[in-house]
């Protein structure tokens, strides 16, 4: 039995040898016949993609990827990451990278080297970033460029200049490779004529026109042309802008092609954004022919300060587009520059042809007849304007006056029946939030406390992003912090747990955006953002929200903000829908410099919403930016003022300039602002704005005992909107990142 058995297991035993050995010959064959199908392959993978990506395949099979795993599975997402400061990330993610080899691993490879490499650590970087091409290949020249980057850092420019190199021979053809071009020193237009046919709009590109006009080649049109078409909407832009008008028609005698019509509207937005007005003006004359760049023209001349030559250009629009809706408004416009007998007629045709101008055409006419005299023709103007054009916002502007006029007389009761018409019949208008409000607050002195609380719940829900919906907040008694308690608040910020998905852009740009890789993504998106004359709602947020990603608040918000100046019907609906997503509001109220301003804060007992809000106000969180008057900084702060609060807190030296020094000296400031004023930071803001000599006087004229009432009192207009746009802002970091009070508003 026992050799039966042993004889046995021996033939077992050869026979799984023998099967062993032809299974490897079946599996080297199956690698070989393997290799040569792909090999067969890739002149049909180079006709497709590229002789670059072909090669980048070959390479990737023969690299050695022995990566260590631990098969550890994370409960986070690598995107809910990406919020995270680097330090509080990067345990998770070193974790994630190192627990196997699939699609979040490779993210947290990314987003690890990445934070290395920002941190000078550069041969850790280089680690996680080997090979990493081959296994992520959305982002496989950036893999590469990473990789380079942390040769760099390392010091070993050889293999630096090896990877920009593999960048050029394996990607050749992405926005990256332009990054390997710069990096190389290649800056020579030959060098670059392949990318600026493909890529124009790249910020590379942008950089090396200005860098070649440095030394006023021939072709410096083509590169001034370029600059206008691609950077219009840069500050500062006007200089190049006059260089290109200024050009001769001719070189060497022989005449230059014509600047094309579309060119020319680019030139005048790019004036338009600099404020002169003037010089917008001759370009929109020199553009397409529209209806829309004749009455910009005009109004150009009226903000320039020329109203005999803007009258003559609305009336060549009114005669040359004689349906158009501009039309209408430029009918208005005439009228208010010409003397008062001769506007009546101009006012009269926009009523009777233009219905979209008709209301404000209609108030503008009550009021040039009670110029001349004629109240009872005045009279009867309004109440047209309130019966035929109820909705409009002309009469939201007259109800609105009128009730003002009512309470400051003292007939409660008639600024309360003229304000509650505005919410009904004129929800869009500016007016609105503001007599909602104040509906509310009147009904309280008449005793009507279920008609006030449904006026305050009204303008919440009607306009959650109000200063006037906080103040409505607060009489419905919610825990939102008042006038005299917002200081000592205690602001819960809590972090969406993943980006909101961008509402266009391509995967790559939406996996950068994802990944938190601002800098990338906003160059991606820049070589794919072309045609920027004419972008649809979506693009322009996209690029306001990755503009502002990569460090430009300012431009950024301003650009996401201009978006609901569009009068066509179709794009004001789709601004509409994006006012509906969470992402417009996360991107209007960003947390730049969060872990400074909480560390500042809680040292001064300041809410840190309230520094937010108030840096935002300021500089729209643009560190070395300046003010005419001088003050520096995210917190602008006046260096006397500077001087004298550093004394205070015993800093001898510090840099206005510098982050975390003018977050120090600013709510330093505030704390102080607030000490002088007991605590109550309406008075503390109005201080920080208007100093508190001021403040004092103006207390001493009118009592706080209505902070309301004090508000619209404030005698600055400036001071006044400043006290109602911090606490804004305030008001919508409550309601973005507090939870108890998101769930609040989001129940209304």
């Amino acid at each position: 039995m026992r050799k039966t058995s042993s004889l046995s297991f021996n033939r077992s035993s050869y026979g799984s040898v023998k099967y062993k050995q032809r299974r490897q010959q079946q599996i080297a064959l199956g690698v070989v016949f393997g290799l040569c199908g792909l090999l067969m392959a890739i002149p049909l993978v180079e006709a497709k993609y590229g002789r670059g990506l072909a090669q980048r395949t070959v390479a990737c099979l023969f690299h050695k990827n022995s990566r260590q795993t631990t098969g550890y599975q994370s409960n986070k997402s690598v995107f809910s990451l990406a919020g995270l400061p680097p330090d509080r990330r990067a345990a998770e993610l070193e974790a994630i990278a190192n627990g196997g080899s699939g699609r979040e691993s490779a993210r947290a490879r990314y987003m690890l080297a990445s934070d290395l490499i920002q941190q000078q650590q550069g041969q850790k970087a280089a680690q996680l970033l080997e090979g990493l091409e081959c296994n992520y290949s959305l982002l496989g020249a950036h893999a590469i460029a990473k990789r380079a980057q942390a040769y760099q850092v390392m010091g070993d420019q050889a293999k630096a200049t090896a990877e920009w190199e593999n960048l050029l021979k394996y990607y050749p053809d992405t926005p990256v490779a332009l990054e390997a071009l710069y990096a190389l020193g290649k800056k020579k237009p030959d060098d670059w004529k392949k990318a600026i046919e493909k890529y124009p709009s790249h910020p590379r590109t942008l950089e090396m026109a200005r860098s070649w006009l440095e030394d006023n080649p021939p072709n410096q049109r083509d590169l001034l042309l370029l600059l206008a078409r691609y950077s219009f909407d840069q500050p500062g832009v006007s200089t190049v802008l006059d260089r290109l008008v200024s050009l001769p028609d001719t070189i060497n005698g022989k005449p230059l092609k014509p600047i094309d019509k579309k060119d020319w509207e680019a030139i005048a937005k790019g004036y338009w954004r600099d404020r002169k007005y003037g010089q917008a003006s001759a370009a929109y004359a020199k553009s397409e022919a529209t209806s829309r760049n004749a009455y910009l023209m005009a109004r150009g001349l009226e903000l320039a300060e020329k109203p005999r030559d803007a009258n003559q250009a609305y009336k060549k629009l009114v005669q040359d587009f004689p349906k158009a809706e501009e039309t209408g408004k430029a009918l208005i416009q005439i009228a208010r520059i010409e003397p008062s007998i001769e506007a009546v007629p101009y006012l009269d045709q926009a009523i009777e042809n233009f219905p979209d101008s008709a209301g404000e055409a209609l108030l503008e006419k009550a009021e040039t007849l009670k110029h001349l005299d004629n109240p009872a023709a005045a009279r009867e103007t309004r109440q047209l304007l309130l019966t035929k054009y109820s909705n409009s916002d002309a009469a939201a502007a007259y109800r609105w006056e009128m009730a003002q006029a009512s309470a400051k007389a003292g007939d409660i009761q008639g600024a309360l029946q003229w304000a509650k018409p505005i919410l009904d019949r004129n929800p869009h208008s500016e007016q609105a939030r503001e007599a909602g409000f104040w509906a509310g607050k009147w009904a309280i002195q008449l005793g009507q406390q279920e008609q006030a609380k449904a006026a305050f719940q009204q303008v919440i829900a009607l306009y959650p992003y109000s200063y006037y919906a906080w103040r409505s907040a607060v009489f419905l008694g919610w825990d939102v912090g008042d006038f005299s308690t917002a200081r000592q608040m205690s602001a819960e910020i809590v972090l969406p747990e993943e980006r909101p998905e961008l509402p266009t852009g391509s995967a790559l740009v939406q996996e950068l955006y994802q990944l938190g890789q601002e800098q990338d993504a906003w160059m991606q998106w820049q070589a794919e953002f072309q045609k920027r004359l004419e972008p649809t709602v979506d693009q322009r947020f996209t690029n306001g929200l990755l503009r502002l990603l990569a460090g430009e608040y300012l431009a950024g918000i301003e650009e996401i903000y201009s978006i609901g100046d569009k009068d066509n019907p179709s794009e004001r609906a789709e601004y509409e829908a994006l006012q509906k997503k969470p992402i417009y509001w996360y991107a209007l109220y960003p947390l730049p410099y969060l872990q400074t301003i909480e560390t500042w804060s809680q040292k001064r007992k300041v809410n840190p919403l309230l520094v937010l809000a108030l840096m935002r106000q300021e500089s729209r969180f643009m560190p070395t930016i300046r003010s005419r008057a001088g003050a520096v900084g995210l917190m602008q702060m006046m260096p006397p003022v500077a001087a004298s609060i550093a004394k205070q807190i015993d800093v001898e030296e510090y840099s206005l300039e510098n982050t975390n020094d003018n977050i120090n000296l600013g709510v330093a400031l505030l704390a102080s602002d607030h000490s002088i004023f007991s605590n109550n930071s309406l008075l503390a803001l109005a201080s920080y704005n208007a100093g508190a000599g001021n403040v004092r006087q103006w207390v001493n004229q009118k009592p706080l005992t209505d902070p309301d009432e004090f508000v619209e009192s404030i005698p600055f207009p400036e001071t006044k909107d400043y006290v109602k746009q911090v606490f804004g802002n305030y008001w919508n970091y409550l309601r973005l990142y507090h939870p108890k009070v998101s769930q609040l508003v989001a129940q209304k």
